[in-house]
């Protein structure tokens, strides 16, 4: 019995998240050179996506942050206009993605006690011809950079970790809401 290629599935890194085998890549051309996608045929459209992240830390760690009382100066805030920041500068930053015109660029900056953490969650809106994935992705993961930087002095071992693609909305293969 033969198979049919766009059937089968291909397991993910750790959630074990199915994806199409059959799929082409859209960076990687015939010969399989990357190649910046040609969006000028797509309709504009409101394009958002909401990503998310966080740094593992120790308690004492997680307590100067909260307090605000790290020699640096006020993480959370810097972590948060670098974030912006960064989501404004990724086209410059990934090689194949488009510049894209921002709407709105919001970025959650909150310390977790529990986690112990920081937590980063960014929100970006568009209208264009593809999506703000990697703007949303980038805004996180350059924020829980930030943080590291400006604690890297008292603790070492900080981890970043869980950085994903929450949800995007909009565009020809609309809206992907991931799964708790």
């Amino acid at each position: 019995m033969a198979s049919n290629p766009a059937n089968e599935t291909v397991a993910g890194a750790q959630d074990s998240v199915a994806a199409p085998v059959g799929r082409a890549l859209s960076h990687v051309d015939s010969a399989g050179s990357a190649r910046m996608v040609d969006v000028s045929e797509k309709p504009e459209t409101v394009r958002s996506a909401l990503a998310s992240g966080q740094i593992r830390m120790r308690p004492e760690t997680c307590k100067l942050i909260r307090d605000n009382t790290l020699q640096k100066g006020d993480v959370l805030a810097t972590a948060r206009l670098a974030g912006i920041m960064a989501a404004k500068r990724t086209a410059d930053l990934i090689p194949l993605c488009h510049p894209l015109p921002l709407s709105a660029v919001q970025v959650r900056v909150s310390v977790l006690e529990s986690l112990p953490g920081v937590q980063v969650e960014a929100e970006v809106r568009t209208t264009a011809r593809t999506g703000v994935e990697m703007e949303a992705l980038t805004a996180v993961t350059v924020a829980l950079l930030t943080v590291y930087d400006m604690a890297k002095a008292v603790d070492r071992d900080m981890i970043i970790t869980d950085v994903i693609l929450r949800e995007k909305r909009g565009g020809i293969n609309g809206d992907f809401v991931r799964e708790a």
